[in-house]
């Protein structure tokens, strides 16, 4: 696992509650859109970003992160390792504080160039597992 306490717990309670989900849809036995549900009910608006740019829980969806017209805090990323990096550095190019890459989404040169640009970052963790051990 990557991403210790002190980062994981900065990145859910202090770095703000709009989450940019990458990879959400409609599709509900992808694991997206359940731990899309968790974040929300504690709390966190959850824009989804997919190709299909879905409305997905209620909230309008976009085809990319660029595409998103107001800040994002947290970009949540659901897609493959391969594809990950790229997402990464979306977020830093707009402007979001933290990048979380999820349960099998790992991407060593990504994490360095995300830390490098001051953003806060977690792979290979799930936000929807983490968020209620915070107690």
């Amino acid at each position: 696992m990557y991403g210790d306490a002190a980062t994981v717990r900065k990145i859910l309670t202090g770095l703000g509650d709009t989450w940019a989900v990458v990879g959400l849809s409609n599709n509900e036995a992808r694991a997206a859109y359940g731990v899309a549900e968790v974040l929300q009910r504690f709390g966190k608006r959850v824009v989804p970003v997919h190709p299909k740019a879905e409305t997905v829980h209620g909230e309008r969806g976009y085809a990319s992160l660029a595409e998103i017209p107001f800040p994002v805090d947290v970009v949540d990323v659901f897609v493959n390792s391969e594809l990950a990096g790229a997402v990464a550095d979306e977020a830093v190019a707009v402007g979001a504080k933290a990048v979380w890459f999820q349960l099998g989404v790992v991407d060593e040169a990504a994490s360095e160039r995300t830390r490098a640009a001051g953003l806060e970052m977690v792979m290979d963790r799930c936000p929807a597992i983490e968020i209620p051990r915070l107690g």
